[in-house]
């Protein structure tokens, strides 16, 4: 009778132990995430995520984070890093990482955040895009509506004659949001003109052609912009030249106010993405990309003041 119960103790050890270790391989995950640069709004998006993961999963979440200090070939780098050590998700903060990791791999799930437009970033046709993708890639975009954008300049500048759309021509979801915010620019009676530069070597330059030719500027959300605030208000401030920004960090470093969105909760909203993807075994081919719920219209007041701009009452001041 011994031998026997200590046969059936040892096996139910054995078990034990082989259930302890599956769980811990199961409910165990490494997140690798690639960040293009460093600037506020992705910084934002990148935390809103962790947050999001640690929340829902505690101890059972390790992040890989990873920045590519503004190198695509980095990026590429990055990815590929975390596909030879098999990673459980990618996330990708702006475009050029999300298009990185697509390349490394089409079997770990990525999600995306700070990405604009993903048929864009992706390459796929605008007429084909279903709002899903169909493959490993899912995540949220940080687009706030261009036409209520375009209508800023207008409610903000209405005797303006010219306005410059300055932006990285390196970046295809700046060219995207250019081409797509021009016609309802010029529908509010503007002429447009584009100003582009190469990578931030020229920003200044070209800003300054830029404010020599127009009476206001646009930014869309451009990550070499953002990195670069500082040297585009250099010149547009003692220029007298306004701008207005894609996005709450432009628009706190050179702008004068923007329709932005939250970056945190963009990036909180794809780490319950994430979260749905480890634990629920969700498909990120079969996730909807999703948008920021809310945007507000926002304004620097020190540049406000600096360039004398009369700020509606409806805007609310960058900071508070």
């Amino acid at each position: 009778m011994k031998k026997i119960i200590a046969v059936i103790c040892a096996s139910l050890m054995v078990l034990s132990l082989a259930a302890c270790g599956g769980a811990a391989k199961s409910d165990t995950y490494t997140v690798g995430i690639c960040q293009l640069v460093q600037h506020p709004a992705l910084d934002a998006a990148t935390q809103g995520f962790k947050d999001a993961l640690t929340e829902k999963l505690g101890d059972k979440v390790k992040f890989d984070e990873q920045n590519a200090a503004g190198d695509s070939a980095t990026c590429a780098t990055i990815a590929s890093t975390f596909v030879s050590s098999k990673v459980n998700l990618i996330m990708c903060n702006a475009t050029p990482a999300l298009q990185a990791a697509t390349a490394a791999t089409a079997d770990i799930p990525i999600l995306g955040t700070s990405v604009t437009d993903y048929a864009t970033a992706l390459g796929v046709d605008p007429a084909e895009w279903t709002g899903v993708t169909g493959t490993n890639v899912s995540g949220t975009s940080d687009l706030a509506p261009l036409d209520a954008q375009a209508d800023i300049i207008k409610e903000l500048f209405p005797d303006a004659k010219t306005v410059g759309i300055l932006y990285c021509s390196a970046e295809p979801n700046s060219v995207y949001q250019a081409d797509t915010i021009t016609p309802f620019i010029e529908g509010n009676g503007y002429e447009v003109k584009v100003f582009t530069f190469a990578d931030s070597n020229d920003v200044a330059s070209v800003t300054k052609t830029a404010a020599d030719e127009c009476d206001v500027i646009y930014i869309p959300t451009d990550n070499t912009a953002a990195s670069c605030t500082e040297a585009i208000a250099n010149v547009l401030i003692p220029a007298k030249v306004p701008a207005v920004c894609g996005e709450e960090g432009l628009a706190s470093g050179c702008g004068v106010a923007t329709l932005s969105i939250s970056y945190y909760d963009l990036g909180y909203a794809t780490g319950e993405m994430a979260y749905e993807i480890l634990a629920n075994n969700k498909k990120a081919g079969e996730m909807e990309i999703e948008f920021a719920p809310n945007v507000t219209k926002e304004y620097n007041a020190a540049n406000a003041e600096a360039l004398g701009v009369t700020i509606p009452d409806d805007y609310v001041a960058i900071g508070e």
